[in-house]
């Protein structure tokens, strides 16, 4: 008997338990599920384009497997399994040294130094959550960059993870968008969330009814879609505009769609760092984006005029008297105490502020790291940004969108937004799932910029003896 024939009784014979120990629909999605690891075990960049797809639709659906995660995570953390096993078998293309991908280099240095707060406040912070999952985890999100590496070599493989995400969040934006319609509710999409298994149901549901007059999503806080959406629109728009047929319609739907839930969520950071980045496009004489600024504040206009709830919500929205801005002035005037009582970091224990403290959270991207890995981490990552800007950064001159550039160019613009939204929001520092996809991106954007920039990319010299050195120094 071969092994082919030996899989396929064995996988019968699970199959045939499961259908007797389990409920006909439990039974069935069990099978569902069983086949997708499969085919995740045998074809990684399937896992991958999963992830990208689930990663935006259902960002926060979880599942138990003897430990609670995310879908999303579960898939991510499988497809690593399977590299490794491919690795194992010499089954995946040769990899490029890490000496040749500065950004990867400066990213693994950030991961490395994580274990130092990591230790900090697993003695000095006392909480009920585990420390060491929230760390993996954390690791795990950060990995996007090195999954890219391994996986999307081949730029139809990047095509096809573009399209995984945009098909997530087309799917994400119809549901959030026609629930809101629906219901006029920002809490009209909790029975829904809960089908799909979300954790701390209750809180969430309160949380959302809190902000019932800002639309809802799988996202959870209009905040965070806000935040989805300065990093994903900008390379829906510049696909969209370069692709023919269904892939146009594809990208400048996301756009479109992108556009309202952003107004409908009312997130004020995510609106002004898209502004800001397409003014900074249509400074660099990219195609189409003086006339997208123009027609995105004519649909602004219709939309507020059509739907009075925008209007009060508008009305407040840059106030001084609002009470999130009143709040982000609070964690400002608070975070040099946070700082002073720990200095080193708060670890991964807890999510800023310490429980039982008299502190405050910190919205705000940098700031946030200091919170939580001190500065040094913070530095960190700021030499992990200036690694990728000097990789990606456009030539001087005019860009001009063409087929060619238009994942590159979209991705940099995303990710430019993303960082300039963090001014406004933490999210993309150590939110999960939120933070794999600023990553992922991070690492298409490198790939792409590698192929297009090849004179930037380092190159490794090599002396008598086959030593190879960098820069003139051993490696």
């Amino acid at each position: 008997m071969n092994l082919a024939s030996l899989v396929a009784i064995l996988f019968g014979l699970l199959f045939g338990a499961l259908a007797l120990l389990l409920s006909p629909a439990k039974a069935f999605l069990a099978v569902i599920g069983l086949a997708g690891v499969v085919t995740i075990l045998r074809f990684p960049l399937w896992g991958l384009l999963l992830f990208a797809g689930m990663a935006t639709f259902m960002p926060y659906s979880t599942v138990n497997l003897g430990i609670r995660s995310t879908v999303s995570e579960a898939i991510l953390a499988l497809t690593w399994g399977a590299i490794v096993w491919h690795s194992f078998l010499s089954r995946l293309p040769a990899t490029p040294s890490l000496a040749t991908r500065p950004t990867d280099q400066m990213l693994l240095w950030l991961m490395l130094f994580s274990v130092f707060p990591f230790i900090v406040g697993q003695v000095t912070v006392q909480a009920d959550t585990s420390g060491v999952a929230n760390w993996l985890r954390w690791l795990l999100n950060l990995s996007g960059v090195f999954l890219a590496a391994r996986l999307l070599v081949e730029r139809k493989h990047r095509e096809a993870l573009v399209i995984a995400l945009l098909l997530g969040t087309l799917a994400m934006l119809l549901l959030s968008i026609a629930v809101f319609v629906r219901t006029r509710s920002g809490a009209g999409i909790a029975s829904i969330l809960a089908m799909f298994n979300y954790a701390n149901f209750d809180m969430l549901k309160f949380g959302l009814e809190a902000m019932s007059s800002r639309m809802g999503s799988p996202w959870t806080h209009p905040n965070a879609i806000g935040g989805i959406m300065a990093l994903l629109l900008p390379l829906a728009f510049c696909f969209g505009m370069t692709e023919q047929g269904w892939r146009r319609a594809l990208g400048l739907g996301v756009a479109c769609l992108g556009a309202a839930a952003l107004l409908l969520a009312s997130s004020r950071g995510a609106m002004v760092s898209l502004a800001l980045v397409l003014m900074w496009m249509a400074i660099r004489r990219v195609p189409y984006t003086g006339r997208l600024l123009m027609i995105g504040a004519a649909l602004t206009v219709a939309l507020v005029l059509a739907y009075p709830p925008l209007q009060d919500r508008l009305a407040t929205i840059f106030s001084s008297s609002n009470a999130s801005t009143e709040v982000r002035f609070d964690e400002y005037r608070m975070f040099p105490q946070a700082v002073a009582s720990y200095p080193l970091g708060i670890g991964f224990k807890a999510d800023p502020p310490v429980p039982g403290s008299h502190l405050l959270g910190i919205s705000n991207l940098w700031l946030n790291y200091i919170y939580k890995v001190g500065l040094a981490g913070m530095l960190l990552f700021v030499a992990v940004t200036v690694r990728w800007w000097r990789e990606a950064r456009p030539d001087k001159g005019p860009i001009r969108l063409t087929k060619d550039n238009a994942l590159w160019l979209g991705t940099t613009a995303g990710i430019l937004s993303a960082l300039v939204s963090g001014l406004f929001d933490h999210y993309f520092s150590f939110a999960v799932v939120m933070v794999a996809l600023f990553w992922l991106m991070v690492g298409i954007n490198v790939l792409e910029a590698r192929r297009l920039f090849p004179a930037r990319v380092p190159q490794v010299k090599r002396v008598a003896h086959g030593k190879p050195l960098i820069d003139g120094a051993p490696f």
